[in-house]
Formats: structure tokens, C-alpha cells, sequence
């Protein structure tokens, strides 16, 4: 085995959300890495897709509900064994309204996606790895955590993971267990990408309000998320890592006429 391949050493990671998206390549990352993956995902028929190619276990769970975390909880660690790591990636969306036209309803489903549920998550999990004395967490917050935009309830919300990510830091440090955020940017997801190709969405193009001037690709989010749980970031803890292509780096430059053009290439 090469060093990569050694750096999770079989122990289990569990990648809430973890069947489409950012938690799909994530899981596939972990597992190049030598994790033993748990994908849990209340799509689970796309759970089990993934799980096949990676050797991991499918476990449905329902991020809205806090029986279904609990239970996943304690099956995962009855029947396949200790969680060393967890990562919290489900969430629901928002529309692009108004918040006098978004439904209480629909607020409560995003904000119970997005921090309640991973709060229950973070606990159910990380009580039996403080008991141990070991493990990792990783929130899956957002750029919008700390700049907010039109969607009111998923930033808040956000706002609010990446402070658990600090409290439960502090709370479960000296049990040993790490507690970190990474924050994505515009992610080339396929929604993403549909989103850009319709240009209904975004009055400006992701790409052009990025100091690279690209979309973030998922696997350099899995691969903040790696680095994260494995033990190159033993000494950090309570931290939030934007990976975002650049974009909190840029909004000053919008007034400016935007992020400056590259140079022209010429031997120095």
C-alpha cells in the first residue's frame, strides 16, 4: 500500500448525504484513502449504487428526523462497527424567493436540514467517539455562512453550523474529537451547472465573481474534507475552510469592475 492508501487505516467514516454530490465524492476520496465508508442517504437505492463500487455499507436515514439519525447511529455502530469520522453533508436547498413569499413550512424544512439535523447528527455520533476518546467531524457549511444572499433561511442556517462547528470544538476537545467546517463556493455539481446553462438563476456567472475564475470542482471539497479527518490535521480543530475558488476574496472587487484579467503571459 502507498501512503495514501494507508492514511485511513480501515477505520470507518460516515458520510451523511453522502450518496450524490459533494458527499459522493467525498466517499469516493475517503475511499481512496483507505476509509471503510458507511454512505447514508435517504436516497438509498443511490446509496447502494455507490456503496458497491467503493466495498462500503448503505444505510438510509432521514436528516429531518432525529429517531432515523439516532437509530442509524446506533445500527452503524452495532453491526458495522466504531465511527472515527463523520461527515455531516445533507441539506435541502432554498428557492430563490423572497422571504415574504417563502412558506414557514418550506423555512423549517431548510433550516432542519441544514443545522438541526446536523446537530443531531453531530451528537448521536460524536457522544460514542468522546467516550472513546477519538474521532472526527466535519460540517459541511457554506460560503454563504459568512456572506449572505438571497437565500435567508439556508445562509442563516449555515451561520449557525458554522458556530456548533466552534461549540462542539470546545465541548468534546479534551475527549478527544475534532470538530471542523469546510465551506464550499460555486460547486460544479450537475444543479449547478444546469443552473449556469439556463442562466435563470444567477444575474452574473459564478465563474466571474471567483479570484480563479472557475467553478470549484467536487473533489477538491473531498479533498479539504480528507485532509480534515485525517491525522495530517491532528492539531486543528474548530476551524472553518472556505473552498470557494476565491469568491469572499473578491466582493470588494465588484465595485471595481470586477476581479482583474490575467496577465499576459511572457518570459520574465
Amino acid at each position: 500500500m502507498n501512503t495514501m492508501e494507508q492514511e485511513g487505516q480501515g477505520r470507518i467514516a460516515v458520510v451523511l448525504g453522502g450518496a450524490n454530490g459533494i458527499g459522493a465524492a467525498t466517499c469516493q476520496k475517503l475511499y481512496d484513502y483507505g476509509w471503510k465508508l458507511v454512505i447514508a442517504d435517504i436516497d438509498y437505492q443511490a446509496a447502494q449504487h455507490l456503496a458497491a463500487s467503493i466495498k462500503g455499507d448503505p444505510v438510509r436515514i432521514d436528516i429531518l428526523d432525529a429517531q432515523s439519525i439516532a437509530q442509524a447511529a446506533q445500527h452503524i455502530e452495532s453491526q458495522i462497527g466504531p465511527v472515527h469520522a463523520l461527515v455531516n453533508s445533507a441539506a435541502i436547498f432554498q428557492p430563490q424567493v423572497r422571504p415574504e413569499d417563502l412558506p414557514l413550512e418550506v423555512w423549517e424544512r431548510i433550516v432542519n436540514s441544514a443545522y438541526r439535523g446536523t446537530y443531531v447528527s453531530c451528537v448521536e455520533f460524536g457522544k460514542r467517539m468522546a467516550l472513546r476518546g477519538e474521532g472526527a467531524i466535519v460540517n459541511i457549511s457554506s460560503m454563504v455562512g459568512q456572506r449572505p444572499n438571497h437565500g435567508h433561511a439556508y445562509y442563516s442556517a449555515k451561520a449557525a453550523v458554522n458556530m456548533l462547528t466552534e461549540g462542539m470544538a470546545g465541548e468534546w476537545g479534551r475527549s478527544g474529537v475534532r470538530v471542523n467546517a469546510v465551506s464550499p463556493g460555486f460547486v460544479g455539481v450537475p444543479r449547478m451547472l444546469e443552473n449556469i446553462e439556463k442562466g435563470e438563476r444567477y444575474a452574473i456567472s459564478p465563474i466571474d465573481v471567483s479570484a480563479l475564475g472557475r467553478l470549484v470542482e467536487p473533489r477538491e471539497v473531498a479533498e479539504a474534507i480528507a485532509f480534515l479527518l485525517s491525522d495530517r490535521a491532528s492539531a486543528i480543530t474548530g476551524t472553518n475552510l472556505p473552498v470557494d475558488a476565491g469568491v469572499l476574496a473578491t466582493n470588494g472587487w465588484l465595485v471595481h469592475g470586477g476581479v482583474p484579467a490575467a496577465r499576459k503571459a511572457r518570459a520574465v
